[in-house]
């Protein structure tokens, strides 16, 4: 190893490694540049305070980020700098990071993919920059984040899918910004299960969507903030928050003096409505009554035009209905190029469904005057059109079924062997033949005799036939047992009469 004095000239330093250099092999060049990759991955950026896993670049008037940053990196910190932008691909070759602050910058604009090589990132502070919207294409690459902060911006909308995306979400600040309008209907329990906190305090809501609100899952509603806003003063906005502070929930309890709304007039004051009560003595505050119908499950073919219905107990003249859709897409985008048409009744047509169209659909009707609403789920299943060549389906072979055995019923009843007067008689026989005789006889002999043929008989010769019991045959039918008291039965087949009561005495 070369040891140099700093009085060796320059001119003798630059031919000692010319010389040095030309004497290493191609080996040597590799092993060099890999140890310069190495020094270089290790290395802190000037400046900056480096640890093991930490990486601390705070209040260095940086203008463009630090370069290089070592892969090891978990932590990093450029709060309070002059960065404006970040490009896409800025955090390459930080696979470990997990949280990020940038509090105290210029930012104004995030490029989509700023953040694509952080999947793992779990907290990001971009709080008090210049940001005036946010999307989706923002922090759609990051499935683990926790914790967002957005306050003291300049944002003024948040699109509906900002949030989409984020499941592991739990905390999210949007609080001291310009906002007048949130999606809230993107917020919902299968979408954000572990949200807890939702801070919208200090913007410039005006009207709140209270059929999305009552929706919220109920852990999002204690965590809500909405204190510090000029908020209109009405009934519905007094009853929501005043079943919220008899619940104790800390985003009102704790920040009570803080809710503030409008009264109309000219000119327009301000009232704190939570300790202001007098102002809402005709607001009925005990009807705020959420009723949620079963879910119902369909099933229906692609290209099929399906109708979703939002019927269930409420028939007040004040009505207002709303749809959730699944995969939270914009309804009234969809509505406007004729793939839905929600109707006046609250139902929603589907006019050629897809298989994208699959899921869980919730439609919400208020009625606004008693201040009551009610939810109902429909589970929708689009499933592939059914083959032409299928020769038979369920339905129409259980049809088939039913008419066959039909017919078979009434060839039984009206097709067996008539008892009229067309029966042949039985033989002459000093014995009554067995069961397989004519069954017309058997008729005739359990019908009963009318009274002018037993009078008009009487004065001839009398034969007595006594009955026993029925005694049961094959297939339910009777099967007749008898006692002949007479060497022979004579028949008369034109006035056939039996006489069986009247002379037991002789």
């Amino acid at each position: 190893m070369l040891s140099v004095s700093p009085t060796v000239p320059a001119l003798f330093l630059i031919e000692s490694f010319y010389r040095a250099t030309k004497r290493m092999t191609s080996t040597s060049y590799m092993v060099l540049f890999s140890l310069l990759v190495r020094i270089s991955g290790a290395s802190c950026p000037q400046g900056c305070l480096c640890t093991s896993d930490i990486l601390n670049c705070g209040s260095l008037g940086l203008d463009r980020f630090p370069n290089p940053l070592p892969s090891t990196t978990s932590v990093l910190d450029l709060s309070h700098n002059r960065l404006t932008w970040l490009a896409a691909g800025t955090f390459h070759g930080l696979p470990r990071l997990h949280a990020l602050h940038m509090s105290h910058n210029r930012i104004s604009l995030l490029s989509p993919g700023a953040f694509h090589n952080i999947s793992s990132l779990r907290y990001l502070d971009l709080s008090s920059n210049k940001l005036q919207v946010v999307g989706k294409f923002h922090f759609q690459n990051l499935p683990d984040l926790e914790v967002l902060l957005l306050y003291n911006n300049r944002l003024s909308r948040v699109e509906s899918n900002t949030l989409m995306g984020l499941g592991s979400l739990r905390k999210v600040y949007f609080s001291l910004n310009q906002i007048t309008d949130f999606p809230f209907f993107s917020v919902r329990k299968h979408s954000h299960p572990n949200l807890v906190t939702l801070d919208l305090s200090s913007n410039r809501l005006f009207r709140l969507p209270m059929d999305d609100i009552v929706l919220l899952p109920v852990a999002v509603q204690k965590g809500l903030f909405l204190h510090n806003n000029s908020l209109e003063c009405d009934c519905s906005l007094y009853r929501m928050f005043w079943h919220w502070e008899q619940k104790g929930y800390a985003s009102v309890k704790d920040y009570k003096d803080d809710y503030k709304c409008l009264m109309y007039g000219e000119p327009q004051i301000s009232i704190n409505f939570l300790r202001s009560a007098y102002f809402f003595e005709n607001c009925t505050v005990g009807k705020m009554i959420s009723l949620i119908s079963p879910k119902a499950d369909k099933v229906v073919y692609e290209g099929e035009q399906v109708r979703l219905d939002c019927t269930g107990t409420l028939n007040g003249e004040d009505l207002s209905y709303s749809w959730i859709i699944p995969h939270q897409e914009n309804i009234s985008q969809l509505i406007q190029n004729g793939t839905l048409r929600l109707n006046q009744d609250g139902s929603l047509d589907i006019l050629a469904a897809q298989s994208t169209d699959s899921g869980i659909y919730q439609c919400t009707a208020v009625d606004n005057t008693r201040m009551i609403n009610e939810s109902r789920e429909v589970n929708l299943t689009v499933v592939a059109q059914r083959s032409s060549e299928e020769p038979f389906n369920t339905g129409y072979t259980t049809l088939l079924g039913c008419v066959v055995t039909l017919v078979l019923i009434l060839m039984y009843l009206y097709l067996t062997p008539c008892c009229c007067g067309c029966c042949k008689p039985p033989p002459s026989s000093p014995a009554i033949s067995t069961f397989g005789e004519d069954r017309c006889t058997l008729a005739s002999i359990f019908a009963a005799p009318s009274t002018d043929r037993l009078k008009g008989k009487s004065q001839s010769d009398r034969h007595v036939v006594f009955l026993e019991p029925l005694v049961a045959g094959r297939n339910g039918h009777p099967k007749a047992a008898f006692v002949v008291e007479q060497p022979a039965i004579e028949w008369d087949t034109e006035n056939f009469t039996i006489i069986r009561e009247r002379n037991y005495s002789e």
